[in-house]
This record gives C-alpha cells, sequence and structure tokens, in this order.
C-alpha cells in the first residue's frame, strides 16, 4: 500500500522524546519491510508554537511567523531521518517538485511544511494526493472524531465514519475546539474531499493502529463518503 502519515504535534512535545521518536521510526521501517510506499509529515508540536509565539513578540509577520513554524517541522523530521537512516531520503523535499523527486527513490519520505499559509495537514493531504496513496492516517492525541471535545465533554460520541463535507461544517463553524484537540484544518479537509484519499483519524501514541488500518483493519474515524 501507499500510505501517507500526519504525525500530531503530541509526537513533538517542547521536551524531546528521542524514544518515541525512535519506536514509530521502528514502525515506519517495519512497515517499509513488508512492501509498503510510506511517506510521513511531520508537526511542529509545542516548539513551534513557542518559536511562532517568540517571533511575534519581537515584532514578526504571521508570513514570517509561518516560516518559522515550517523551519520547525523540518528539524522534526530531521529527527525521524536520523533514525530512519539510509532507508529514507536524507533531506526532507521543501517543495513539491523535490517531493516528486524523493517519491521516485522509493525510500522512506519523512518531510514537514511547504508553504506559508499551509498547514502540516494541508501539506500531508497534497502529498498523499500526489503519491495516489491508498490512505492518509492523521495521528493524532484523540481516537478520532467525536461529537464534542472528549476532553471536556463527557457526553460526546465518537463517530466511526464521517462524510468530508460535514467535517468540513465542523471546522468552520468552530466545534472542533480549536486548542482543545486536533483533526483536520478545513484546506486539508477539502484535498482530502476531492481526492477522496480515505482518511483515518486515529490515537496515534497506540502504534498497532497504523498497523491495523494498512491490514485492512479498523481504528479511530474514517473521513469518507457515509455508506
Amino acid at each position: 500500500m501507499r500510505i501517507a502519515v500526519k504525525m500530531g504535534g503530541y509526537a513533538f512535545p517542547s521536551d524531546l522524546d528521542s524514544e518515541l521518536i525512535e519506536k514509530y521510526a521502528v514502525l515506519f521501517r517495519k512497515l517499509h519491510h513488508d512492501g509498503n510506499r510510506i511517506l510521513i509529515v511531520t508537526g511542529g508540536g509545542e516548539n513551534a508554537r513557542k518559536y511562532i509565539k517568540a517571533a511575534r513578540a519581537l515584532g514578526a509577520d504571521e508570513a514570517n511567523c509561518d516560516q518559522i513554524g515550517i523551519e520547525v517541522t523540518r528539524l522534526n523530521a530531521r529527527l525521524l531521518i536520523s533514525k530512519l537512516g539510509d532507508e529514507a531520503c536524507p533531506e526532507p523535499p521543501t517543495n513539491m517538485y523535490e517531493l516528486r523527486r524523493a517519491l521516485a527513490t522509493g525510500k522512506i519520505i519523512a518531510m514537514g511544511g511547504l508553504t506559508p499559509g499551509h498547514s502540516t495537514d494541508a501539506v500531508a493531504a497534497l502529498a498523499a494526493e500526489l503519491m495516489k496513496a491508498d490512505a492518509l492516517i492523521r495521528m493524532t492525541d484523540v481516537d478520532g472524531v467525536y461529537t464534542g471535545d472528549p476532553k471536556k465533554d463527557p457526553k460526546a460520541k465518537k463517530l466511526d465514519v464521517i462524510a468530508p463535507d460535514k467535517l468540513l461544517k465542523m471546522v468552520i463553524c468552530g466545534e472542533c475546539w480549536a486548542g482543545g484537540y486536533e483533526l483536520l484544518d478545513p484546506v486539508a479537509v477539502k484535498i482530502v474531499g476531492r481526492s477522496k484519499i480515505p482518511t483515518w483519524i486515529v490515537d496515534g501514541r497506540k502504534l498497532e493502529n497504523i498497523e491495523k488500518i494498512i491490514k485492512g483493519g479498523r481504528a479511530g474515524t474514517l473521513v469518507a463518503k457515509e455508506k
């Protein structure tokens, strides 16, 4: 299978956990050895937010703040590459042309952001579209899409499947509780909708969820047309 994975910021706390990153790298190498094509987009995490906050305080405009965040996501990708070794492309692609060339190598690709104004969610959706992925897996710190914020509402119910247009309405209406828990941003949802790539939002802290989806099982919430 061709799999695009978005690693959420939870995997890159301010006090970086090298053991956690190693666990993910070991999993991606195993999936690669099993014959899957793997592309990973890393988020910025707490360190990106810290740098952006400091840049704003120093008078940086939003475009420059975006660029600073992108640089942090690329550093996170380099951490992953450090453990993936020769089985990964040595450099994170920084634009779609470089990504296309990296895909031609057949190696594991780890990358961060690309363009100011585009989140790493949107980058992961674009990368999945370019590689003609069989699935996009969005690894976060909750186990799917809920009817409410599961960290605050004990009555919130998890959805097994949600259509892209319904998820887009939730995002635009602010029902994804920005700052509460991560899902997909509007641009990413639109790309997922047009590409029709099955997109899974899962608890990435449970590594078995990733393998389960690749083997045809279910985990978290599937973003696709409801049947």
